[in-house]
């Protein structure tokens, strides 16, 4: 659903006004597509490995504007119960690939505190791949807390609890096409 600035919405006990409008996450996602064709059109088809459940609607609308040979492949990480960090994280479904000697494109939906991605950066560094980069639909500089450099950023945002476009509140939200940020009433 795409609406106006004035648009709230009410997820269980939160409530979220619109953010960042599709058309504007769109442009980001073209830009930074733009970035990864020109750095990966030459090499022998990367990987894409998406993190599930929160980047499958970036993934999707990345890949629709990725222009050379990739194979696509998922994981399932958690770290968050309600609107924040457990601090913990767990891996729900491992990787299933060989990438031993291939570049891998991680997407994540959000890049926050830095947790999730260090862990799963730590996990496929074992599997010997020729290379991996990060790319994110979002980025919170004020929440990171590691030296992981990550490489692809559609978007940087402040350190607001936000919604839509696959991330979730205690599994809703994920399918609004626009990102909403929570109210603090």
């Amino acid at each position: 659903m795409s609406c106006c600035s004035s648009k709230k919405i009410t997820l269980n006990d939160k409530t979220f006004e619109i953010f960042i409008p599709y058309e504007k996450l769109n442009d980001a996602i073209v830009s930074l597509a733009d970035r990864i064709n020109e750095d990966y059109r030459d090499k022998k088809v990367p990987l894409f490995l998406g993190v599930l459940n929160g980047s499958f609607m970036f993934m999707s609308e990345l890949m629709q504007k990725i222009d050379f040979p990739c194979e696509v492949s998922f994981v399932k990480l958690a770290s968050y119960q309600g609107t924040a960090s457990t601090g913990t994280v767990t891996e729900l479904i491992g990787l299933k690939d060989n990438i031993r000697g291939r570049h891998v494109i991680v997407v994540e939906d959000i890049v926050d505190t830095g947790e999730s991605i260090e862990h799963l950066l730590r996990s496929l560094s074992g599997h010997e791949p020729a290379s991996v980069e990060v790319a994110t639909m979002l980025f919170k500089p004020e929440s990171y807390k590691k030296e992981l450099a990550i490489k692809y950023r559609a978007m940087e945002i402040p350190n607001d609890f936000i919604i839509g476009f696959g991330l979730d509140y205690d599994q809703l939200g994920r399918n609004l096409k626009d990102i909403y940020k929570i109210v603090n009433e």
